[in-house]
């Protein structure tokens, strides 16, 4: 495997597993009975960057991360249980 595809790979890796993350955080916050509003306000946060989030479109930092365990009152575990 050249430099070129294994970059693309991991690229790709990447798409998925971002992907699988905003899924799984739908999931969840469905799960509670939350709306990507209740959620952003009590993240202050924008609607807009939850829905990137949950849509795989951005990579969320891992301080977010921990501010969606602490709302959704789970284990920070839960958010990456999941298959990509």
């Amino acid at each position: 495997m050249g430099l070129h595809e294994f970059y693309k790979v991991e690229y790709l890796d990447e798409i998925l597993f971002l992907d699988a993350f905003g899924k799984n955080l739908k999931r969840l916050r469905k799960e509670r009975g939350l709306t990507q509003e209740q959620l952003a306000i009590d993240l202050d946060m924008e609607i807009s960057q939850v829905s990137r989030i949950e849509r795989g479109i951005i990579n969320t930092s891992i301080g977010n991360v921990n501010a969606i365990a602490k709302v959704l009152k789970i284990e920070h575990k839960e958010l990456f249980n999941f298959s990509d």
